[in-house]
Formats: C-alpha cells, structure tokens, sequence
C-alpha cells in the first residue's frame, strides 16, 4: 500500500511519538511510505539551523522520503501567531495534495493540529483519498486548556472544523480510551473509533544498574514540554517544601516551551537551589538521563481534559524501568497505578507532589528498583512499540475489528 504521512511534526524536532521509527515500521510491514511535514521549528518557534524556507524540500531519512513544505515558525502564547503557524502549514499540504502527481491509496494524518486532517477532508473532495485521522489531543478543548491568548473564542469555529473532519475520515485513532469516549459522546460513529495506545519514542533494550547522576543526592528527573498544561509551578512549589525538609533530593528538568522562561525567573526568585532548569536534549541523551535518575517526575495541570490524555512520557518512563512521582488524574493515574511503578498525588498539589517524592526517597533502594522493573514489564505487556505498530498495521488493512 503506498500510504502519505501527514504530520506537521516531525524528526529532527523532539518528542514525536509517531516519526521515523513508525514510518520506518509501515515500511518494514511492506507498504511505501512518504511523510509530507513542515520545517522543523518545535518547540522554540525558531528554524532549526541548517533549514531555511523554501517552497518544497525533499530529503531521504534513514530510507524515508520526506517532504518538507513551507510553513510561518511560531510556537508561543500569541493565538495569532500560533494560528498562522497552523494556517500556514495547511495552505502549503492543501496546496501538495491538490496539485501532486504521486498516487497514494492512503493517508494517515496526525493530529493535531486540526488544519492538517482539514486539508487531507478537502482535498480528498477532489482527489478521493481516504484518509486515518491520529488524534492526540482533544480539541478544541486544549485550545483552551493550555491558556494560548484568544483560545476560548476559537472554541465554536474549531469545533465546526473538528465535526467536518471526523466525518470525513475513514477511521479515528484516539491515544486513550478517554478521549474514545468523548468523541463517541459528540456522535463519532464507534465503527470509526480505534484507542492505539503511545509507546516510548526509544526503548532500552534491557534495564540495568547505571552510575547515580549525583552522588549522594536523591535525583527526580523530569524530561518533556515545559508548558502551561503541565502545570510545573506546582513542581517548584514541591521543590520548595522539600528544599529544608529532604535536602539531599534534587528535582532536575529537562526541556523547553512557552512556559521555561518564567519557570527558571520563578525557581530564581524561590531560591530553589534543589531544583534545576536544563535545556532540552536528544533522545539517546535523556534516556540516558532516566536510566540513572532516581526516580522520574510527571505531572499535569488539574483541569477535565487532561484526566482523559495520557501523556506520551508516562509510558518512556515506564521504558525505563524506573520509579515513578506523580502529580496526575484520571486515566493516566489509572494506568500509573496498575503498573505498580508509581506514587501517585492529585495534580496541582504541592504538598501531596512533595509527600510523594519524599515518599520514594524513603523506600529503600531495592524497592524502588522493583517498582521499576514492574512498570517496565507492564510496558512490555500492554504499551510496547510492537503492539501498537501491530494494531495499526490491522487498522490500515481493515482488520482491526476482526
């Protein structure tokens, strides 16, 4: 099967989940894959050096044809800004699959942004292809949610577009069975819907004793967006508490986003010499990285939307087969809990985040390390990259329901 990828994100930008390796997946099941993606400029808003706009750029990445189309760099809080990054993007796939002269059977579309799946509905008018909508957020709800200015006043028209798109596509992937639900409540046909969990972008092949990142000091690692829905002042505000009562722990984290200049002014402005702000890293780096932290921190803001997402780290930390401290709701906090891996508080709760860190400093080293080792075994049995590729594989060949 010749199937097109539509993503606006895509390598060398950080933290996608279904990049290379899952393009490179489908190709090893035997289809020819072509990925159609902007230039990169997540999450910073800026080109990444060695890219320059230009109306069409082809490149070949580890055997996979890529496709770059121009696109307006932007990813702060401004909704006008962030909205012709959107927009933009969307002119320029509109504008490939109209004139294009490759013939695909399929799309598959990852979403969001919405724009993407709304130029695939489109074109598809006129060029008749079907297309597999990937949703991983829930809008336009997270419009909202994250706090991007003018969110709230594009709820309705997004919305409309949302309902448009839906329609249109042939199938719905959903990242949780939460957000299944709510698509079916807004009347998605459940013929249509399919929950594919994430898995870990990169997973270790095996779990062994790696050398402290501290010596004598307890580390919780964070890695992953620092944006408004993670809610991370509620990570500084535990880092407080524990800063006179459990010295020896140190929270580091480790990434960038709208939220990391104020995040580092206000650790400053705390004094929080047991916290830590590092810049993002690369995938190799920051497993690395989990692999010899103590423990690994996750946390999301306290608002309906996230209880029904859960996010793509939950399940790299289960990879990793460490500890984990978590400040989340909902079907994240299920899922935490089943795998035996987790210390699990309420989000937006310092003192409960606080309680559950000094918690894990406590339990004595070969514990933690079985906690670990549970929550890596559950990976392997519910969330691997096998699993997931093997159901989309179904999906794509339309056995997903036999």
């Amino acid at each position: 099967m010749r199937i097109l990828y539509l993503t606006q994100w895509f390598e060398p930008e950080p933290h996608v989940i279904k990049g290379l390796k899952f393009a490179r997946a489908l190709q090893a099941a035997g289809h020819q894959v072509t990925v159609v993606t902007g230039f990169p400029n997540y999450p910073s808003g800026r080109l990444y050096p060695g890219y320059r706009l230009k109306p069409v750029q082809r490149e070949r990445i580890d055997g996979v044809t890529v496709i770059r189309l121009p696109l307006y760099p932007s990813h702060d809080m401004s909704s006008l800004r962030r909205s012709l990054n959107y927009l933009s993007f969307f002119v320029s796939v509109l504008a490939y699959l109209l004139i294009r002269r490759e013939r695909f059977d399929r799309a598959y579309v990852y979403h969001p942004p919405i724009t993407v799946g709304l130029a695939a509905a489109i074109a598809g008018l006129v060029r008749r292809l079907p297309f597999i909508l990937d949703v991983q957020d829930l809008w336009p709800d997270t419009l909202a949610a994250t706090g991007m200015a003018g969110g709230r006043r594009l709820t309705r028209p997004v919305g409309w577009l949302c309902a448009f798109v839906y329609r249109r596509a042939a199938a719905i992937v959903t990242q949780s069975e939460g957000i299944c639900s709510a698509l079916a409540a807004r009347g998605v046909p459940a013929r249509k819907l399919v929950t594919i969990h994430n898995w870990a972008e990169a997973e270790p092949n095996s779990v062994g004793q790696a050398t402290p990142l501290v010596p004598q000091r307890f580390v919780v690692v964070y890695g992953g967006n620092l944006g408004l829905a993670q809610g991370l002042g509620t990570v500084l505000e535990a880092a407080a508490r524990l800063k006179t009562l459990r010295p020896e722990v140190l929270i580091r984290l480790y990434g960038d986003g709208v939220e990391a200049a104020s995040l580092r002014a206000r650790a400053q402005a705390l004094d929080l010499g047991n916290l830590e702000i590092h810049p993002p890293v690369g995938k190799d780096e920051i497993n690395a990285v989990f692999a010899r932290a103590d423990a690994l921190l996750v946390h999301l803001a306290d608002h309906p939307l996230w209880s029904i997402t859960v996010p793509s780290k939950i399940q790299a930390y289960l990879a990793t087969g460490r500890p984990i401290a978590a400040g989340i709701a909902g079907e994240a906090a299920r899922l935490l809990a089943e795998s035996g891996a987790a210390l699990v508080a309420p989000p937006s709760d310092p003192a409960a985040l606080a309680g559950a860190i000094a918690a894990l400093a406590d339990t004595p080293a070969g514990a933690r390390r079985r906690m670990g080792l549970k929550g890596r075994s559950y990976y392997l049995r519910h969330l691997a990259f096998q699993q997931g590729v093997y159901r989309t594989l179904r999906l794509l060949d339309g056995t997903h329901l036999a």
